[in-house]
């Protein structure tokens, strides 16, 4: 008896030594992103502060702008409103009957669905320097320039392994109960996924697009090619638009001192946007899950 309760102790004592070191690396785990993300915004702010006026935000460039003289990046903080935006729209017009479609009308784990799945998660490991040669060449066999419109579509493209990926597992996450309930009652799949599916996986869905939002806003490398720039603000979809990562990437380049500055107030400005969506996606998040059924 006493050999058999010794044998529980040291059980006992070993899982517990277990969940101490697994508490800890958690912790430190914690702790060392924490700190990293900390180090990243202190430093941007610290480097951007000489150079971080309203006259950033408000201004286009201005004559002798990469020079050193006055001006601002407003062309490049609504150019990459406009293209984030407009691409984020295109990528959810396409994301949504995808996913709808695999968790409405196919079987779980039919062959087909996991195919689909399988092509997104490549498609969403492709570099987005990738997707900016492919729009490249998509171009140039197009006859077309770098502009607003083919913009969007790179990031369209960047966006739509996420967003689909992201929207997929928040709809799987939806009971099946509720679905049969819906089908007991004579509902069709489509009623079923637009007043049930849809309206049960709103707060992920909202989630899901504000995250790809993020991504499009802060990507450069796809825009390289099929953007373009431009110092002034963008009015129609066949020009050339500025973008923010591209404005850093020119003005970092710049020998001018102020120059540099003013790259590393841009990466502040972009910084503040992307955890201005962050935040946004935290609070709807948690507002619309109060009206989900648990």
């Amino acid at each position: 008896m006493r050999s058999h309760q010794t044998v529980v102790d040291s059980r006992l004592r070993r899982r517990r030594t277990a969940e101490t070191v697994f508490r800890f690396f958690l912790l430190a785990s914690v702790i060392l992103v924490s700190l990293i993300l900390s180090i990243i915004v202190v430093s941007i702010l610290w480097k951007s502060l000489p150079a971080l006026k309203l006259s950033m935000i408000f201004k286009t460039p201005g004559t002798g702008y990469y020079l050193g003289k006055r001006g601002g990046i407003l062309n490049a903080i609504v150019g990459s409103i406009e293209i984030s935006f407009g691409a984020t729209l295109i990528a959810l017009m396409i994301a949504l009957p995808i996913v709808i479609y695999l968790n409405t009308y196919l079987k779980k784990k039919s062959f087909l669905s996991e195919i689909i799945r399988l092509f997104l998660d490549v498609l969403w490991g492709i570099p987005s320097i990738v997707y900016g040669v492919f729009g490249f060449l998509l171009m140039l066999m197009c006859h077309l320039r770098a502009s607003l419109l083919a913009g969007m579509l790179t990031i369209a493209l960047v966006e739509l392994p996420i967003l689909s990926r992201a929207m997929d597992e928040t709809i799987r996450l939806v009971p099946n109960e509720l679905k049969e309930a819906s089908y007991s009652l004579g509902a069709t799949r489509w009623q079923t996924a637009r007043h049930v599916v849809l309206r049960q996986a709103l707060p992920g869905l909202i989630t899901s697009t504000l995250i790809a939002l993020g991504r499009g806003l802060g990507d450069g490398a796809s825009v390289l090619f099929t953007a373009g720039y431009t110092d002034r603000i963008t009015t129609s979809l066949l020009q050339p638009v500025a973008t923010l990562p591209l404005a850093i990437f020119f003005q970092l380049n710049s020998p001018f001192p102020e120059v540099q500055q003013r790259a590393f107030a841009s990466a502040a400005i972009l910084t503040l946007l992307i955890l201005f969506i962050s935040l946004l996606t935290r609070f709807l998040g948690r507002k619309l899950s109060r009206h989900r059924i648990k």
